[in-house]
């Protein structure tokens, strides 16, 4: 392989609803032009043509990837990485510019969306971390056993529909705060529960609840503690608050202190059994997953991704 394409960056550009998206590019390309990067672009629309790309940038001998997009365009391509090689995907690094409807990782590492040029310049000194990926493990309707990574969150029950629900607000509203009002909105007038059976560490919760949220980071501050390089999961599970206390949940999830909220009850664990998880959506990185048939199981794959972080 030559050594021009080992340099070279390999960049998938995935577009968001937005007003006139192509000033955007225009703008990060202006960026990486200034710093003198050497990249070659594709686009992608969906979700598909991420997966798509990303194999074939790494079937082509790209060792820098960089998705302009958000959580679910970087989920993609990690659930790409980790079908190459364990060779392979150790040569590679990926970084992010953000772009998405939700750019929690990103924000995660500081990169903001507003900061390209702060963005690029520390993506140019190729600073790596390795980190953790979460990993689901179920059965699917065909009775087909699958599995599926993420690198921020999965969220089962109630928080799953209101992150798809935010997803959606934030395309037209354009502002998490905006976006944050109608999704909250829902969970006070749906507020539903579900019947579940959990295994966590020595603890079995054989009971209703809200919500369960498995944190490989952050997770949209339902696991405020997390970090993806500790080879450990963070687990949020919430129970069914009375009304006024569902108000406060609000408020303590938005400033980051949810886990300061009584009917909010934390985990740190390595691996969560879900023996029973009725009716309950499932998220990953804020995507809705096809829910699961029966059991399923979610453990932390330590130190297998090169992410470009901050230098």
């Amino acid at each position: 392989m030559s050594s021009s394409i080992d340099k070279k960056w390999g960049i998938i550009y995935c577009p968001k609803n937005a007003f006139r998206p192509q000033k955007r590019w225009e703008k990060i390309e202006k960026s990486l032009r200034a710093h003198e990067i050497d990249f070659d672009l594709v686009q992608s629309e969906n979700s598909a043509g991420v997966e798509r790309l990303v194999t074939m940038m790494i079937n082509n001998g790209y060792k820098t990837l960089v998705i302009v997009g958000g959580d679910s365009a970087l989920n993609d391509a990690v659930n790409c990485l980790m079908q190459a090689e364990k060779s392979v995907r150790e040569s590679i690094a990926l970084g992010v510019i953000p772009n998405g409807s939700i750019n929690d990782f990103a924000k995660f590492w500081d990169f903001k969306e507003s900061e390209v040029e702060q963005t690029v310049a520390w993506l140019k000194k190729h600073r790596t971390r390795k980190i953790d990926l979460g990993c689901i493990r179920y059965t699917n309707k065909n009775n087909e056993r699958c599995h599926r990574y993420f690198l921020n969150s999965m969220n089962v029950g109630l928080v799953a529909a209101v992150m798809n629900l935010r997803r959606k607000t934030r395309g037209y509203f354009g502002s998490k705060t905006l976006s944050f009002i109608p999704s909250s909105l829902m969970m006070i007038f749906q507020r539903l529960d579900y019947k579940m059976k959990l295994r966590i560490n020595s603890d079995t919760i054989n009971r209703k609840v809200m919500a369960v949220c498995v944190g490989n980071a952050t997770a949209y501050g339902m696991t405020p503690n997390a970090v993806p390089y500790n080879g450990l999961l963070d687990v949020s599970v919430i129970s069914h608050p009375e009304m006024t206390k569902l108000i406060e949940g609000f408020y303590l999830l938005y400033n980051g202190k949810i886990l300061n909220h009584k009917d909010v009850h934390p985990y740190r664990t390595r691996e969560v059994y879900f023996d029973k998880a009725e009716r309950a959506m499932v998220s990953l990185d804020g995507r809705l997953l096809a829910t699961p048939v029966g059991p399923f199981k979610v453990t932390v794959e330590q130190e297998v991704i090169n992410f470009l972080i901050p230098g």
